[in-house]
């Protein structure tokens, strides 16, 4: 079954955007400062356990909102380099303790910082839908998630080896993602099949980022341009 994720308008809102962004951080630095203060201040060794593992929680929370910041929209962002930092911090707060692994592999590819943004938002979406209603009957759970570039078009898609307890259905999550993927003038398509479901978002580049594709594949000819799948990394 294969299903097209109808977009709804979506009103830019940059500058509303880095205020929730600056809140977000301070929020969680606040609870982070408070949760630490009382594991110190408490006598029990299970308490104090417990508290700390929730610090380390809300640290990995903050981590994927680090990975999720909006480059710098003054100049090309790696695109590659944001989602492999993205899903590496996504697999430490969501995922390793469902025991998947994720195996990304990308294209060299430059794309303008809030096109890039948008990318990982989507990408962070469809991870998060993964870990909350994909069931897994394998010995080995695993995610894919490659970035490809066909020609002046990107293809970034989202696969499983699990199942679904009912059929994909498009709720507020699949929504903003199509909404997100009409505003970089592409759209996400879906299918649900027996071996698992998968998600591919195609979208055009821009003139910019189509120029950035050709000087790159000028200057580096003999570069090998798709990586390997892998498990993934601390990046450094």
């Amino acid at each position: 079954m294969t299903e097209h994720i109808a977009p709804l308008s979506n009103p830019d809102g940059s500058l509303l955007l880095r205020e929730l962004d600056h809140r977000i951080k301070n929020e969680l630095t606040s609870a982070i400062c408070a949760v630490s203060a009382k594991a110190v201040q408490s006598d029990s060794v299970a308490v104090k356990a417990a508290l700390l593992d929730v610090v380390d929680f809300l640290h990995q929370w903050a981590d994927v909102h680090r990975a999720l910041r909006m480059p710098d929209q003054g100049r090309l962002t790696d695109a590659a380099r944001y989602l492999q930092q993205l899903c590496f911090a996504m697999t430490k707060y969501r995922l390793d303790c469902l025991a998947i692994r994720v195996l990304f592999s990308s294209d060299d590819l430059r794309l303008e910082g809030e096109r890039c943004w948008k990318l990982g938002l989507i990408v962070s979406e469809l991870l998060t839908n993964v870990a909350r209603h994909v069931q897994f009957d394998v010995r080995h759970p695993e995610l894919r998630v490659k970035l490809l570039l066909a020609g002046n078009v990107v293809k970034c898609g989202v696969s499983d080896n699990g199942s679904a307890p009912e059929p994909i259905r498009r709720g507020r999550g699949l929504t903003i993602v199509g909404e997100l993927a009409s505003s970089l003038g592409g759209r996400v398509h879906t299918s649900c099949v027996a071996a698992g479901a998968s998600f591919l978002l195609t979208f055009p580049l821009t003139e910019v980022e189509l120029h950035a594709a050709g000087r790159t594949h000028l200057v580096q000819p003999k570069r090998r341009k798709v990586r390997q799948p892998r498990r993934l990394e601390a990046p450094t």
